[in-house]
């Protein structure tokens, strides 16, 4: 039988191994009435008994299998993966196998679990490569895989892309402060430097070079002849006054030097 699920525009069939592929064990009385009621669509009933059978047998791989199917139909698939997962972990043989891989890929498609989906078919296909069945869905599952990556992939490289930014930052960060700490190094050594020049007198003016002007423009040489010249000036006037006081004369003097 099949069950179809409709993606968009377009159906999928997904068929839904179902009773037989497990065969049902003798003395499991029970088991026998739960198939009757699943075959007459009865999955509620169904899936009451296949329970009771579960855990009056629960290393059988039959009954938790028939059970993930009464429950699938009633449109419970992620409650059904676990009793597919169940009787994986009962089932002895590669035909059991292969069936609850199968069904299992049908509930994570249901789920939009696209990357489960496509492992759960490769694995049906492991133990089952010749159903074309399973090699259809696992095809499709591959095809919406491809179409609908997981959010988680998405989010991660959008976390590694904020991740580079931020050490972008850090890195830029660093290299300006290490430029900051480089000129406040260069700064500090040119200032030791000056002071020490200045320690040593090496400041002083250089005999080669024209000397410094003073303060008021007056180079201290010609402060000096200045001095002199106005000391001289004043000798003369004063040996001027001198003179005149013998002769009893009054003395002018010329305002200007």
């Amino acid at each position: 039988m099949k069950n179809f699920i409709k993606y968009g525009f377009t159906f999928f069939a997904f068929l839904l191994l179902g009773l037989g592929g497990i065969s049902a064990q003798q003395k499991d009385k029970t088991l026998p009435k739960a198939n009757e009621e699943y075959s007459k669509s009865k999955y509620a009933e169904a899936e009451a008994d296949y329970r009771i059978s579960n855990s009056k047998f629960p290393n059988r791989s039959v009954s938790p299998y028939n059970l993930g199917n009464a429950i699938y139909r009633q449109n419970q698939a992620s409650e059904a993966k676990y009793a597919y997962a169940k009787a994986l972990k009962n089932a002895k043989s590669r035909v059991q196998k292969h069936k609850a891989f199968h069904n299992l890929g049908n509930v994570f498609m249901k789920e939009k679990n696209y990357s489960e989906a496509v492992e759960a078919y490769k694995n049906a296909l492991r133990n089952g490569p010749s159903d074309e069945e399973t090699r259809y869905n696992y095809a499709l599952a591959k095809k919406m895989l491809k179409e609908n990556p997981p959010k988680d992939n998405k989010d991660k490289k959008d976390k590694n892309k904020d991740k580079n930014k931020d050490k972008d930052k850090d890195k830029d960060k660093k290299d300006q402060d290490k430029k900051d700490q480089d000129k406040k190094d260069q700064d500090k050594k040119n200032q030791d430097k000056k002071n020490q020049d200045k320690k040593d007198g090496k400041d002083k003016q250089d005999p080669n070079q024209p000397p410094k002007p003073q303060p008021g423009g007056i180079s201290q040489d010609r402060l000096k002849n200045l001095l002199d010249a106005v000391n001289n000036e004043e000798k003369k006037i004063q040996d001027k006054v001198n003179a005149k006081k013998v002769n009893g004369k009054p003395v002018e003097t010329d305002k200007d030097w």
